[in-house]
């Protein structure tokens, strides 16, 4: 069993909620949240990269000197690529059809099981707060600061309707990321040393713990 603590904006604990034995039951093992990080970063990349070979270099198609009598080694033309501005061999080319797929219960498991991992080690509170109560950004570094989360990262979750003052003001914050519930990914989750959940998507987040779905 594992508490959940609630807090309001000044830092003040106003509630607990409690998670069940039955739900902090890891099912990822560390070899499927490993997979899943690293496709999901794979397919994070534009595969943009590009270069030109000799044939598609622009430069001029004469000879650097002369085949014969210098003495030197004969050469074709000034697109080798041993000359300035020659093309590159083997070099980058955009890749297309590089998607890793991520497997959707896999997926949920492993962000199931890094919820689970932050509640167990008391590195998640919920936060409550209304939306008329958010005016300037010192109000949520007062919160951060009075949880001694400051110079930690903190990933908070929130809805898509949460105030958006709330929203302005996370952003203006150092090492503070947001996002909204419905783009969740266990990346965030395992990049962030802490967690704090928007008391409006507490029951979405127990929807993830209990059934493993959004």
């Amino acid at each position: 069993m594992a508490t959940l603590k609630k807090y309001d904006l000044s830092g003040k604990e106003i509630a607990q909620e409690t998670i069940g034995d039955e739900v902090l039951q890891n099912i990822a093992n560390p070899q499927m949240i490993k997979d899943y990080l690293v496709a999901l970063r794979s397919n994070a990349r534009q595969w943009s990269a590009n270069t030109k070979g000799r044939k598609e270099v622009n430069r001029t198609g004469a000879k650097p000197h002369k085949q014969k009598g210098t003495g030197r080694a004969r050469q074709g033309c000034f697109a080798a690529t041993q000359y300035r501005g020659g093309g590159i061999v083997f070099g980058p080319k955009p890749k297309f059809d590089q998607h890793t797929r991520i497997n959707k219960k896999e997926k949920l498991a492993v962000i199931r099981s890094l919820l689970i991992e932050k509640i167990k080690s008391s590195n998640a509170i919920v936060l409550k707060f209304d939306d008329s109560d958010i005016k300037k950004t010192k109000q949520i570094a007062g919160f951060f600061d009075n949880m001694n989360l400051v110079d930690k990262r903190v990933l908070v979750i929130s809805k898509p309707k949460d105030s958006d003052n709330f929203r302005r003001c996370v952003k203006n914050l150092p090492k503070k990321e947001l996002v909204k519930i419905v783009a969740l990914n266990g990346y965030d989750l395992a990049l962030c040393n802490d967690l704090v959940i928007i008391d409006s998507v507490l029951e979405d987040t127990k929807a993830i713990l209990t059934r493993g779905e959004k």
